[in-house]
This record gives C-alpha cells, sequence and structure tokens, in this order.
C-alpha cells in the first residue's frame, strides 16, 4: 500500500517521528514524506527534523506564510501535483493545522484514502482555527485514529462508522519517550515555564498583558523561562509590553529545538501554555500545567492528569498557581505508553492486506 505522510507544522512533526520510526521496520507499506512548509524556518521546522531523526521530505511544498486562506489554498494546488504524480493509495495526516485539512480535502477530492491521527478532538470553539481543521477534516476522513476516549464518543455523535474508529492512544507520547531517552539523566527543579502563541492570547493586548502580569507575580518566587513564538515577540513590542518582561528572574529567549525544550519543561515544577500539545506532554509526566485558555479539546488531561483551564485573567491564574501544591494525584491516560505508533502500523497493515483481498476477489 502507497502511503503520503503530510507534516506541515511543527506539532506535524513531533507526532509523524514516530510513525516513521516505525515504518522503516516492515515492508508492507511503501511510504513517502510530504512536509508543506507551513512553518519553515529553522527553529520551527529543520531543528525537529534533525534532532528526531526525520528522513529528508521526499517532496518539499515551501507554501510559507500568509493568512489561513492562502496558505491552505497554496497547499491544495501544490499537494494535488504531489498526489497525481505519486498515486497513493492513502494519504495520512496528522494534528489540525492548515496543512492537516488542505492534504485532506485534496486527496478525497481525487479519491484518495484519508487516515488522521489525533482525530475526535474538539473543543466546541469555532474562534479556534484549529477547531474548524479538526471538525473538517474528520468530517471526510475514512481511518480515525484517536488519543482519547471522549474522541470516539464526538466521531460518533457525528456519525462516524464504529469500525473505522481505532482507540490507540497518543503519539505525541512515544515522542515524548523518545526524546528523553536522548537528553538523557535530568535534574528536577522549581522553575516555570512559560509558551504562548495563540491569536486570542497574544493578539488581543488586555489579554496578554493579563497573562504577563501573572507571570511577574510568580517570578517574584520562582524563574521564569519564557522562549518566545514569533507571533508573541511581535506582538508584545507593538503592544509595547516588554518593560513587563524586564525582570531578573524571567528568562526570554526564541524558539527552542524540541530537546532543548523538552529538558527544559521536562524539569520544571510548572509550565503555563496554551497549547495542546503541551497539556498531553505535561500530563504523561504528572507536570502541573495551567492552561491559558478557557476551553481545551484534550478533556482526559483536565479528568486524569495535571492540567487545569485558567483563562487569561491575572487573578485567575495566580488563584490556581497558588493551590498547586496541595493536588499531585495524577494519573496518566489509558495506552499513553509509547506504543501507539506500533499500535497504528498494524492496523494499516490490516487495512492493507484487507483491500488486497478485496481487489483480488473483483
Amino acid at each position: 500500500m502507497h502511503t503520503l505522510i503530510v507534516a506541515g507544522a511543527r506539532p506535524n512533526f513531533v507526532k509523524i517521528a514516530p510513525l516513521i520510526r516505525e515504518l522503516k521496520k516492515q515492508r508492507t507499506i511503501t511510504w513517502k514524506l510530504v512536509h508543506t512548509g507551513q512553518h519553515y524556518d529553522y527553529q520551527m521546522s529543520q531543528s525537529f527534523f534533525e534532532e528526531l531523526e526525520i528522513p529528508s521530505p521526499h517532496h518539499h511544498l515551501q507554501v510559507g506564510s500568509g493568512s489561513h486562506a492562502e496558505q491552505t489554498a497554496k497547499i491544495m494546488m501544490t499537494f494535488e501535483k504531489i498526489c497525481l504524480e505519486e498515486k497513493p493509495r492513502m494519504v495520512i495526516v496528522v494534528g489540525d493545522v492548515n496543512s492537516t485539512i488542505a492534504c485532506a480535502i485534496t486527496a478525497k477530492k481525487l479519491h484518495i484514502e484519508v487516515a488522521h491521527i489525533e482525530a475526535g478532538l474538539r473543543s466546541g470553539d469555532f474562534s479556534m482555527p484549529e477547531e474548524v481543521n479538526r471538525v473538517l477534516t474528520d468530517a471526510i476522513t475514512d481511518y480515525f485514529f484517536v488519543t482519547e476516549k471522549s474522541a470516539i464518543e464526538n466521531l460518533h455523535k457525528e456519525g462516524k462508522k464504529a469500525q473505522h474508529i481505532f482507540f490507540v492512544g497518543n503519539i505525541m507520547i512515544d515522542n515524548l519517550h523518545y526524546g528523553l531517552q536522548k537528553v538523557g539523566n535530568t535534574t528536577k527543579d522549581s522553575h516555570v515555564v512559560i509558551t504562548m502563541h495563540r491569536p486570542s492570547n497574544v493578539d488581543d493586548k488586555d489579554n496578554l498583558q493579563q497573562i504577563l502580569q501573572a507571570i511577574i507575580e510568580i517570578a517574584k518566587q520562582k524563574k521564569v523561562y519564557f522562549p518566545m513564538h514569533p507571533r508573541t515577540q511581535k506582538k508584545i513590542e507593538e503592544f509595547s509590553l516588554q518593560k513587563l518582561l524586564e525582570n531578573d528572574n524571567i528568562m526570554t529567549s526564541p524558539p527552542l529545538s524540541y530537546l532543548e525544550f523538552l529538558r527544559l519543561w521536562s524539569t520544571s515544577s510548572l509550565v503555563i501554555t496554551d497549547s495542546g500539545g503541551l497539556q498531553e506532554e505535561t500530563t504523561a509526566l504528572r507536570i502541573p500545567c495551567l492552561t491559558i485558555r478557557e476551553n481545551t479539546e484534550r478533556p482526559v488531561t483536565l479528568t486524569h492528569g495535571s492540567n487545569t483551564l485558567v483563562g487569561t485573567a491575572t487573578q485567575k491564574i495566580l488563584d490556581v498557581y497558588q493551590k498547586l501544591e496541595n493536588n499531585q494525584n495524577y494519573q496518566v491516560p489509558e495506552l499513553w505508553d509509547g506504543k501507539t505508533a506500533q499500535r497504528i502500523i498494524t492496523i494499516l497493515q490490516e487495512i492493507s492486506a484487507k483491500t488486497s483481498l478485496e481487489r483480488k476477489s473483483i
């Protein structure tokens, strides 16, 4: 079965790396990697390929930046040419970025089957572009690989067939285990790590200022490390908020590579973020996480894990922060065991075998 694997943005690379490592061990599925170029600078792309030992893409679309519409259109136009050239039986997409929906639509219009890794997650918040991408991708997906049981319920409600939904666990955690082995022994520290990049947080001056005020208060007690997404840095400068971060206990930096960042947050006492992936990774390592959003598409991190939704108000963030010491009863969700990629490959091999039999019987 010939398959194209699509990656385009920083979180995608983390999710495809374990899959590619497993694909190299078998011969049933032939595959090629397509990098859309949605994230295209060194920190946001190339360093991930090097550290996670992802091979050079067979196809690099180099679409670059642009509005959501521009970026999606560029990906569709260039990916269509690749599909016509490669004639894959299946396209595998991951996550919820523009590359995910653009390549899923393109494949489906060419009558190519689509498999979605991390399917079925829902926040219910359509102001998030990722939620639009998730819902639309799953509307046309053929095979759904899900990370948590809430995703199965969501897909059932949307009328998806049970036999096409596979509870395989979280492929992000496969890579987490892999990365921790490469990082080696690390010593726990009391520092705090913050990341944020979502438009609702960084494009709104009041929200951004509220979050930064909370960080200032936390920095009175602990060192705070703040690797800045380019969008966040741009907005802090645009709103003239740089002085808020002039604090000996607040360490700012450009984006870090995957392993550098893993070494930093995995030894921390607390992570504050608006990232979806970090909610999961901190849950896997039982590190407290304050998510500066009003909702999450990953509810298992709230019900079983170390994650708490705190919104963007300064006092709410600080109130939850002060109570963290008394709440350490965290769990690791089911099948978040580092073996998700193995389960996905087994299922893909079964799909390939079944299809071959069906074609022979025609």
